[in-house]
């Protein structure tokens, strides 16, 4: 007879939400809101995301392992330094891999996802134009998301995912420049896409990746990101 394993669902969604705390440090530190030598404060996390401390404290154990983020004795985490040269590679690594999705799309897309294409990047215009972050992010999001299950890459789509958690998703549309430029690039892409031009959808998806990147690394150099972790 089996035997009812009670734990098993809190067990999973307090592995949930350590993944969701780690999702939000991550993106913390990418979009420069806390850098090498402030302190992460686990009650403030908690509260901000209104869990309790518990997954606060498993994620930035994980974010550790990731290295990420240190841990000081006696005196809590902090970011681990994050270079010009470290943001860069991770945007090179998902520009890879987010071309090589691009260029089979291209090969496979139907023409109701060529549509469904259309009107998130008609539903991202009117969000940019409107200035709504929320907006902005979910379009953007669903964009890429059609492309790569356009792809039918399952591994390479969790490659690309293991990359792309490292972006700020939550805090791109704060990132001067970026709104207009997905606007921009995405059409370039849905151009090569409506082609059937694999070799255009991956030169177009890298450029747009490339270009985010570039942009959060004039936002971080703005915000004197790296001075303040060199002093």
């Amino acid at each position: 007879m089996a035997v009812a394993r009670t734990g098993e669902p809190a067990l999973g969604r307090r592995r949930q939400l350590s993944d969701e705390v780690a999702a939000y440090v991550r993106e913390l530190i990418m979009a420069g809101r806390v850098r090498h030598g402030e302190f992460l404060r686990l009650e403030r996390i908690a509260d901000d995301l209104g869990i309790s401390v518990t997954p606060v404290r498993e994620a930035l154990l994980s974010l550790r392992g990731e290295g990420f983020v240190t841990l000081e004795p006696r005196r809590g985490f902090m970011p681990a330094p994050l270079s010009r040269q470290d943001v860069q590679d991770l945007f090179e690594a998902q520009a890879y891999f987010a071309g090589v999705l691009a260029a089979r799309a291209a090969e496979r897309i139907t023409a109701a996802e060529l549509e469904s294409l259309e009107r998130t990047q008609a539903l991202l215009e009117r969000a940019s134009a409107a200035r709504d972050p929320e907006g902005i992010e979910r379009a953007n999001h669903e964009f890429h998301r059609v492309i790569n299950l356009c792809a039918g890459s399952p591994k390479t789509s969790w490659l690309l995912q293991l990359v792309v958690r490292y972006a700020p998703r939550r805090f791109y549309s704060s990132i001067h420049g970026w709104s207009q430029a997905s606007v921009d690039d995405h059409r370039l892409v849905l151009a090569a896409l409506r082609e059937g031009d694999a070799d255009a959808a991956r030169r177009a998806m890298r450029a747009h990746i490339r270009h985010a990147g570039a942009l959060l690394v004039v936002h971080l150099e703005a915000q004197g990101f790296w001075e303040a972790q060199e002093g």
